[in-house]
């Protein structure tokens, strides 16, 4: 890996995920290196620190999410620079790490703080702690009758073994791998610019066709709309709750279903912002009919729920692997009446203009507002009929494949890059890689520092999961 070699000499660890490990490296368990702490805040004013399983612990203000709110945070477990914070119910998603701040966590969080005496440099436990093999440690140790509900308890999280480079070593690896993250930060921001272009250029081939058709001459005619002030004159002009039916009720396949069949289940993750569903997750009827959206296949879903809504989280149900399914109850399903395809349903819920509006029709407390179910049956726009619609969405689908190609290249990229960050981390701390005498320039030093400063995330994400949990 980038010229980079093995130590000199190994040996056999004596924990078997280690694999082998430089001849004159220490190993210690947990319970030797760390210990875990119960400091409450009696104020509850202390800075609300969010556990992420990408970010390790950040102050949860600088955060770019919305997050559930609870009442008061006396009695909160208090973190200080250099614990290890851990959400215990997460710890199988590596949502932990080491904390730079004084703040405030869950009380089912766990706290561990280093012996004193201990030589540990934090920013390499940090790194070591979140590596693929600690993951699968954390989920060989964590107990739960489910894997979405893994706990991972202090004597089991104390018990795990860690390799015990010398302390130089541990603040050159964390020099070397802070260098190089500035370059793979770059790469990917790079990437995500370029994908997110081509994506506006995506919506306004969508939005051109959605809104105005495809013949540049056609007669226009006024329409009323704010946000669409005219369309082709031959186009009528109606509200979702006139083509559409609303969240069908679930009894209509009660005589086609036995309880004991098994379809798929959406939740929100199942769902991207660009229309694709994962179909994997399964459940039985009988488990499923109450407490959960049914929907069935060729539907429409719209998530109802900040930031979800905004981020263009829906999809048309085409590819439904099971003809009727269920799915988070954050979803309003619609059904496309005579006058509309599904599709072109569909692409209407994705314009701009829906989702803007929308956000602005939220109602409910700040960290769980949704849109009302009387702007989706209220939102207007203009119609072809349903013969121009399938031309439209041919035209979209010609002209967007062209785009399509290019987004699939560089969204493969990117992978490619996290994974390479992810071996290239995971082998320095681990001491496959020797990066003692690697030469670094001024340059990537400043530019560490550089990108420190701004908060540079790696990150996507629109929610944490743990954060969620906690407060809920």
């Amino acid at each position: 890996m980038e010229g980079l070699k093995p130590y000199p000499a190994y040996r056999a660890a004596r924990t078997h995920w280690l694999g082998n490990i430089p001849e004159y490296w220490e190993e210690k368990r947990g319970k030797y290196l760390f210990r875990e702490v119960d400091e409450r805040s009696s104020t509850g004013e202390e800075e609300l620190l969010s556990i992420s399983h990408t970010t390790g612990v950040t102050p949860r203000s600088q955060k770019n999410v919305t997050m559930f709110k609870a009442e008061s945070y006396v009695g909160h477990k208090l973190a200080r620079p250099n614990d290890i914070v851990i959400n215990t119910m997460w710890a199988w998603m590596a949502a932990l790490g080491v904390s730079k701040y004084t703040g405030i966590v869950s009380p089912s969080y766990g706290v561990y703080r280093p012996h004193n005496g201990q030589d540990f440099v934090p920013e390499y436990v940090d790194y070591l702690l979140r590596t693929p093999l600690m993951k699968w440690e954390y989920i060989c140790r964590s107990t739960g009758i489910r894997s979405s509900r893994l706990r991972l308890y202090p004597d089991k999280f104390l018990e795990i073994a860690f390799p015990c480079p010398p302390r130089e070593e541990q603040e050159r690896m964390v020099t070397f791998l802070k260098a190089k993250e500035v370059q793979i930060r770059r790469l990917i921001r790079n990437k995500r610019c370029l994908i997110a272009m081509l994506n506006e250029q995506k919506q306004a081939i969508i939005n051109q066709a959605v809104t105005r058709g495809l013949d540049p001459n056609a007669p226009m005619k006024a329409t009323g709309i704010e946000w669409m002030p005219e369309v082709p004159a031959h186009w009528k002009i109606y509200k979702i709750k006139q083509i559409a039916q609303f969240n069908p009720s679930k009894s209509e396949n009660t005589s086609t279903f036995s309880d004991e069949d098994e379809v798929v289940f959406l939740p929100m993750e199942s769902v991207s912002t660009t229309g694709v569903i994962d179909c994997s997750q399964r459940g039985k009827i009988q488990t499923l009919r109450n407490g959960y959206t049914y929907f069935r296949r060729d539907d429409v879903v719209v998530a109802k729920i900040t930031p979800c809504f905004e981020n263009g989280k829906g999809a048309y149900l085409g590819e439904l692997e099971t003809e009727i399914g269920f799915g988070t109850t954050e979803f309003i399903v619609l059904r496309a009446q005579a006058k509309i395809d599904p599709i072109f349903l569909y692409q209407v819920t994705m314009l701009p203009a829906f989702r803007r509006d929308g956000a602005m029709a939220m109602t409910g407390a700040a960290g769980q507002q949704r849109v009302p179910g009387s702007f989706l049956k209220e939102f207007t726009f203009g119609l072809p009929s349903i013969q121009e619609q399938l031309k439209l969405l041919e035209f979209i689908g010609n002209e967007t494949k062209r785009i399509d190609q290019p987004i699939e290249k560089a969204q493969k990229e990117l992978a490619l890059i996290q994974e390479y960050r992810e071996r290239l981390i995971a082998d320095v701390v681990t001491g496959k890689l020797d990066v003692r005498d690697v030469k670094l320039t001024t340059l990537d030093a400043d530019e560490t520092w550089k990108d420190e400063e701004n908060g540079d995330d790696l990150s996507d994400e629109e929610m944490e999961p743990e954060d969620a949990e906690e407060d809920a």
